[in-house]
């Protein structure tokens, strides 16, 4: 699961924001291109997605018990051994800023309903009940988004998980299943109201897009292409499609090997992310 969510992540992170015409040029699956606005970052790198994603499934496998200032220490800790690019300026600036989670606690203001808390919520999912998921997606998501729809997106996101893993129905229903637990009433419209054209910023945005394309069925390939398709935050919902698709028996594992070979493998790339998904399936 790790590794195909931070395949998504790092081809989506290429075309995130990009003009359309980028995205309909590009967008060939054939392998990783640079970002047009953000040459210096390498193509095949994963973002802030992936990056916060390992202190969830970090701190699962660890057996601890969860506190919010656990969540905050994994997310200073993992940020400062090995920083990456695609946080939102200020909260990127204040990871850079502080040295542990008590003082990341002290300094947050949480009050957005953007996609943070639900881009990294996918390892939940595995959990091995609903009210697990929704209870440990919630927590995790008031750290830096303690809003009514950045919480619900974050427990949508994790469900979707929960949903494939468990091979609770066939992948056409997970949004009418998502829908039957979560709320409406948080400005989204329902969860399983297909989605069209550009992503935007907020949360339930990207949950949405991503549980669409789920819903449509087809291989991890198409499904990563129907993302970027998409345009706008398209990094968030290729890693919220795709980590939930890859732990469902019928979805196709046809990633193009290119973007397997090709995606960073540093201290804590692919091969890292392939070890913490072998403990993390084990423990969960």
């Amino acid at each position: 699961m790790l590794v195909e969510l931070a395949i998504g992540d790092a081809y989506g992170g290429s075309f995130e924001h990009a003009y359309p015409s980028f995205v309909a040029e590009h967008n060939t699956m054939a392998g990783y291109v640079p970002h047009p606005g953000q040459l210096g970052v390498p193509a095949g790198r994963y973002t802030d997605d992936t990056q916060m994603t390992i202190a969830i499934a970090e701190l699962l496998v660890s057996g601890r018990r969860w506190t919010p200032l656990m969540l905050a220490e994994q997310f200073v800790r993992a940020y400062h051994r090995d920083p990456h690019d695609g946080y939102a300026p200020r909260f990127h600036q204040l990871l850079s800023e502080v040295r542990d989670g008590e003082e990341l606690l002290r300094r947050l203001q949480p009050q957005s309903d953007k996609s943070g808390a639900a881009m990294r919520a996918g390892p939940i999912g595995l959990l091995p009940t609903v009210d697990d998921v929704l209870y440990h997606a919630k927590l995790q998501a008031r750290i830096t988004h303690d809003t009514p729809a950045g919480i619900a997106a974050a427990q949508a996101a994790a469900l979707a998980v929960h949903y494939c893993h468990h091979r609770l129905g066939p992948t056409a229903e997970v949004a009418r299943w998502v829908e039957g637990i979560l709320p409406e009433d948080v400005g989204h419209g329902g969860w399983a109201r297909p989605w069209s054209g550009k992503i935007g910023p907020q949360g339930w945005m990207s949950v949405r897009a991503a549980l669409t394309v789920l819903a449509a069925g087809g291989g991890l390939a198409r499904m990563l292409h129907t993302c970027v398709a998409f345009t706008g935050d398209v990094d968030t919902a290729a890693t919220i499609a795709l980590a939930a698709a890859s732990r469902s028996p019928e979805v196709a594992q046809d990633l193009p090997p290119v973007l397997w070979r090709d995606l960073e493998n540093g201290e804590f790339g692919r091969d890292y992310l392939a070890r913490l998904d072998e403990r993390l399936l084990r423990v969960t």
